[in-house]
């Protein structure tokens, strides 16, 4: 039995060519593994040896050659394969051992040159994982040196890998080389400045129970470089499984966070925040997230951006909550909320500033992809488009709503006051709806005057702020851009309303 082996990544390849030498395997090597196996003191035979060729173009080609390809393609159970073989004096190799040259982390270097990634482009080594992982019924296959202990198990055991092996390292093998030119293609794309081809690259998570609904299969995966505010990354300290509904709520909380660095909490239920909340620290934010909407926090996701105290958790505690997130847990946290064994306890990476991510939507035959909205304008007073100016309270309180309502469903409204929400409306068909929603719930709480309402899109009536006015609003701000915009201003000049146009929208369907 023959094995060709030839890895840019050395890990543990020491020790499985030598399991395999003390199973009588011979080993033909190439390059720098032949030199590494040889210093090891194991007998190693060149792949020029083989070929009757030496390496040529620096390395460029070394295993691109008959001996090579016909000993991993010829086919055992075919007479006249055997029959060529033989005339052309090529033996079988029973085990391909590749991982390829390093281009994803060439490309991912600073200031790397394209002349530097080009030279990582490997050629032989998914040329031999390819030839190998198609005759998989008698070659097998390794790109994955978590797969070494498995192999050598079973060849001790069998005198072979089984076929059921050599088949899913085969399909690993193709799955490897398919990712692998996926990164090239897309770069080279880049370069070239094209965008006709898309290709994602995500690795499974977990097999979920369900979709939104039992009826639906679904499985999370996640994307293969870590990045800050992520679910997919985070560590789970505590409790059930997530579900799919479940990441999709903690996604939504995280990119809410993600807006503040004062102490700050958040509660969401069904992607949309309940109760938000900055303060002094983070058991004034808890506390007034809390109280913002004490009834639609039942079952719902909190997150934090501070490390979880034992006494922030011992308020929590007797709510039922699905999740709460945050960027570490105090250990005496964790004893308090120990007793609730289904809570899901997150450990989230907030460190660092994201890179213009893509979001991707499925439709119907297609997928939607846009840059996430990550940016957001602060409120500054020379925004003001009305004759009263925002004082130094209302200010603050725009800047707090307007990072909120960005994150809430279209038609979006959030009223606010002292660094808190009041009221949310959230997805309704006209905005002058979503208002009434927030401000009879603003009302309800006991608020009545000095509110501030945001707006994600623009007030394409002036009935907004009438109905603003009459509970109690004195401040807006929206992205203005209606051709009835004058009415706004009017209306609200009327009524003494300070208002603010930020020149920018924040829809989120």
């Amino acid at each position: 039995m023959r094995a060709l082996i030839s890895v840019s990544d050395k890990r543990g390849i020491v020790e499985f060519a030598t399991a395999l030498k003390n199973m009588g395997w011979e080993i033909i090597a190439t390059g720098g593994t032949m030199k590494i196996l040889r210093e090891a003191g194991l007998d190693i035979i060149n792949i020029s040896d083989v070929t009757g060729f030496p390496e040529i173009c620096d390395g460029r080609v070394k295993t691109l050659h008959p001996k090579v390809h016909g000993g991993l393609l010829g086919r055992r159970d075919m007479e006249s394969h055997l029959a060529q073989l033989k005339e052309n004096g090529i033996e079988f190799i029973d085990m391909v051992c590749v991982n390829l040259y390093p281009f994803e982390a060439t490309i991912a270097k600073e200031n790397v040159t394209m002349e530097d990634a080009v030279e990582n482009i490997d050629i032989g080594g998914p040329s031999m994982l390819r030839s190998a992982a198609k005759n998989f019924k008698d070659v097998t296959v390794v790109c994955d040196p978590d797969d070494y202990e498995v192999i050598l198990e079973e060849i001790a055991n069998e005198g072979n890998t089984t076929p059921a092996t050599r088949l899913k390292l085969s399909a690993k093998a193709y799955t490897h080389t398919a990712e692998y030119d996926s990164h090239i293609a897309t770069y080279m794309r880049k370069q070239a400045g094209l965008d006709e081809k898309l290709f994602l690259n995500f690795d499974i998570v977990q097999t979920l129970r369900y979709g939104e609904n039992p009826h639906q299969k679904a499985a999370f995966y996640r994307a293969q470089k870590e990045v800050p505010y992520s679910v997919a990354f985070a560590r789970q300290l505590g409790g059930k499984e997530l579900s799919y509904n479940n990441i999709q709520d903690a996604n939504a909380a995280l990119n809410i966070v993600r807006e503040f660095s004062e102490p700050f909490c958040v509660g969401l239920k069904h992607m949309n925040p309940c109760g938000a909340a900055v303060g002094r620290d983070l058991k004034e934010a808890w506390s007034h997230a809390y109280e913002a909407d004490k009834v639609s926090i039942y079952g719902g996701i909190v997150a934090m951006n501070r490390p979880l105290t034992a006494e922030v958790a011992a308020m929590m505690k007797p709510i039922f909550l699905e999740i709460v997130m945050a960027p570490k847990f105090e250990p005496e946290a964790l004893e308090v909320l120990a007793s609730k064994k289904n809570l899901r306890l997150l450990e989230v990476n907030m460190e660092g500033e994201s890179e213009i991510a893509k979001q991707y939507v499925g439709v119907n035959g297609g997928l939607l992809v846009q840059d996430a909205d990550l940016h957001i304008k602060p409120i500054e007073e020379s925004m003001c488009v009305t004759e009263r100016k925002p004082d130094a309270a209302e200010l603050k309180d725009m800047n707090f709503g307007w990072k909120i309502v960005k994150h809430v469903k279209s038609n979006a409204i959030c009223v606010v006051k002292n660094g808190m929400t009041l009221g949310v409306g959230a997805g309704q068909m006209n905005r002058v709806g979503s208002a009434e929603i927030a401000l009879r719930q603003a009302r309800d709480a006991g608020y009545k005057d000095g509110l501030v309402l945001a707006s994600d899109g623009f007030l394409p009536f002036d009935d907004t702020v009438e109905l603003a006015s009459r509970f109690g609003v004195t401040a807006i701000v929206q992205p203005g851009g209606s051709i009835r915009d004058e009415d706004a201003i009017r209306k609200a000049n009327e009524k003494g309303i300070t208002m603010l146009f930020t020149g920018m929208r924040h829809f989120k369907h």
